[in-house]
Parts: C-alpha cells; sequence; structure tokens
C-alpha cells in the first residue's frame, strides 16, 4: 500500500507554479513575489491578474482588465429577482455558494472549459459575488439597493454597494490589502477542494461553489467570526490576561492562533497588525487592538514556544469590524478575495489536469457472511 496520511498531510497532490509558503521561515509569495511586497504596492485587481497569468501587467494590461472586471459588476437579467426571493434571515454564506452556483444558469455555455471560457466565467464570479454580497445585506436589513459603479476598483465599489456612500479612502484601502492577503494560499482545504472537483472536466462555477462550501467550515475560513466573538467576550483590557490563562488551562483553543502549515508567525497577520492598529486609532475601536495586542503578548509567553503564532484571522477580526463590516459577513468577503486564487488553481489544473483519484487504507472486515432478515 502507499504511504497513508490522514488529512494528507505531508503528501503532495500537484505542483503549482501560484503560489509558495515556507512555514518555518514564514513566507508566502504570490508567483515569486513576497506578500508582504503585494500588500504595500500592489492591488487587488493586479494581484489576480498576477495569479492568472503568472506575471505583473503592463499598464495598458491592467486597465483591460480592470474594464473586464467593473463591466461585469451588474448581475445578470433574473438574477435580482432571484436573490430578493430569498428568505431574509438566510446565512450569507449559504446564499453566496447558492447564488454562484445560480450564476452558471446565465451562461450560455457553462460547460466550456477551454482556458479563454474558464478566465470569461471567472471573471463573472469575481465581479459579482460583492454585488451579491451587497444587494442581500441591504435586501435583508430593508435598505434599498445601491447599483454598482463602474467607475469604482472591487474594494471601493463593494463598500459604496453595502453602505450607500463613498468609503473614506483609508477604509478602501484597507479593504485592497485584505483582499491581495487573502487571495491565495497554497492548497489550502478549499483550493484542493476546487481543484479535486475541477479535474472530473466539471465546470469553473461548480468549482467555486465547491470551494465556497469548503471555506465555510469553521476550521477553515470561519475563524475570523471567532476571533471577534472571542474579542466582545473579553469585558475588559485588564481581563485579558485572565481570559486567555484560563481558556488554556482547559485546553480551549484560542482563536486565530496556529497555523496547519506555519510554525512562525504568519505573515499576512504581520501585515494585518500594523493595518488594524491604524484602523482602530482612526475609527475608535483602539480598545480592541489593545485587546487584540494584549492576547497575543500573554500566548507569546504561554505557547509560542510550540510554534503557535497569530494567524491571518486574527487581526483581519479586528480590521474588518473597523471597516464597519457586518460580522456575518467577515468570511463572505474572504470569498470575494479568495476567488481570485481558486480561479486561478481551476485554470492551472485544467492546463495540465489528471483526475484526483486517491487510494484509500480499507480497515475494516473481511469475509463476513450475510445474515438473512429472520436470523436478525
Amino acid at each position: 500500500m502507499p504511504m497513508a496520511s490522514k488529512g494528507l498531510e505531508g503528501i503532495v497532490a500537484a505542483e503549482t507554479k501560484i503560489s509558495f509558503i515556507d512555514g518555518e521561515k514564514g513566507v508566502l509569495e504570490y508567483i515569486g513575489i513576497p506578500i508582504g511586497e503585494l500588500a504595500s504596492h500592489s492591488t487587488f485587481e493586479e494581484t489576480v491578474f498576477l495569479l492568472w497569468n503568472g506575471r505583473l501587467p503592463n499598464k495598458a494590461e491592467l486597465a483591460a482588465f480592470t474594464a473586464e472586471i467593473r463591466k461585469r459588476y451588474e448581475l445578470p437579467a433574473g438574477m435580482e429577482q432571484r436573490l430578493l426571493a430569498l428568505p431574509r434571515d438566510a446565512k450569507p454564506m449559504h446564499m453566496i455558494r447558492t447564488m454562484v452556483s445560480a450564476l452558471s444558469m446565465h451562461d450560455h455555455t457553462p460547460d466550456a472549459n477551454d482556458i479563454p471560457s474558464l478566465r470569461s466565467k471567472a471573471l463573472n464570479i469575481l465581479a459579482r459575488v460583492p454585488t451579491l454580497l451587497a444587494y442581500f445585506h441591504r435586501y435583508r436589513s430593508g435598505m434599498p439597493l445601491v447599483r454598482p459603479d463602474v467607475n469604482l476598483s472591487v474594494a471601493e465599489n463593494f463598500l459604496y454597494m453595502l453602505n450607500g456612500e463613498r468609503a473614506k479612502p483609508t477604509m478602501a484601502k484597507a479593504l485592497d490589502v485584505c483582499l491581495v492577503l487573502h487571495a491565495d494560499h497554497g492548497f489550502n482545504n478549499s483550493t484542493f477542494t476546487a481543484r479535486v472537483l475541477m479535474s472530473t472536466q466539471s465546470d469553473m462555477y461548480s468549482a467555486i461553489t465547491a470551494a465556497i462550501g469548503s471555506l465555510k467550515g469553521p476550521l477553515h475560513g470561519g475563524a475570523n467570526e471567532g476571533v471577534m466573538v472571542m474579542l466582545n467576550e473579553i469585558p475588559s483590557l485588564e481581563a485579558t490576561e485572565k481570559y486567555v490563562l484560563d481558556k488554556l488551562a482547559k485546553k480551549d483553543k484560542i482563536m486565530g492562533f496556529g497555523h496547519r502549515i506555519y510554525k512562525s508567525y504568519d505573515p499576512r497577520a504581520t501585515h494585518l497588525q500594523v493595518l488594524a492598529k491604524d484602523l482602530a486609532a482612526e475609527t475608535g475601536n483602539s480598545s480592541l487592538f489593545e485587546k487584540s495586542k494584549k492576547i497575543e503578548d500573554v500566548m507569546a509567553t504561554a505557547v509560542a514556544a510550540k510554534g503557535i503564532y497569530p494567524n491571518v484571522d486574527f487581526y483581519s477580526a479586528t480590521t474588518y469590524h473597523c471597516i464597519g463590516l457586518p460580522l456575518d459577513l467577515f468570511t463572505p468577503v474572504f470569498v470575494i478575495a479568495r476567488v481570485g486564487g481558486w480561479a486561478a488553481h481551476v485554470i492551472e489544473q485544467m492546463s495540465d489536469n489528471r483526475l484526483f483519484r486517491p487510494d484509500v487504507d480499507y480497515k475494516g472486515p473481511h469475509g463476513v457472511k450475510y445474515t438473512p432478515m429472520s436470523a436478525r
């Protein structure tokens, strides 16, 4: 039998040129570019171009790519009515999973899997996920829908449609940086899910829908919501240390700490810590950041020697809160970012496809006799 590994840990399932992670050194690169450089200098649109094309665009290419995204912001005819027929109390992640799947029915060639078609379908999803989220939030809140503005970036347009007014440049920039940081992360569970599904030669919409279902799980994309819940449970800065130590004594998980891959500081968390601090000061949420920093300090003394450090979810929770996002939109906003990475992997998978079909190590009985119903 081939080597068995629970959870496929340590198993190399495919090759990729999209993103690289060194968990021991705390390195994340997109197409060889360190994530900190992209977060400091790039934009979400440029980063997606990089992931899909394996290189940075020139000025004309970026303008054309951005225009292609923006002209697809609005939903296809009939999709708005479909969304407005949903229950107002539906969970946003269930909504976005279902509505991305429904987008396929507004595509005349949903099963076309040549590379140009895959890119076009990926653009459809990338442009419309923010619209679906903003429309749904306003619908469930009893507010009129705000139409997309093709003059705005993905981050600017989403905040405009969500809140009904232009976001401050610092808020839009903060969200843009978050989207860059979350765009891709190796063979994480949702990315692997998308590639496994696409290896059957299914379609882009099915692959992204499956990935969203994976990201919804609290062990994957839902952790940032858990961080915010934890911060709200701590009544004051002074109560923080006892809260953390009591949790550790009971062997409870401290949300936002530890990572399957990183045994050092998550490089995305490094950038988000600075962003969260600045946004907290600007929005009057400094006490929230101070509690976050105190948690990190306590954890550094208690468990850092075990390789447990803040991950991307820890400071993204404070960042999203300061931007003004409702708690149950934290993970759906993750979807906006990760569509860029998922689509890149789907395209890469179809460029040199082989069906995923792993072996399994059977541990059950053999030769069991069938027992007739009368003898049971």
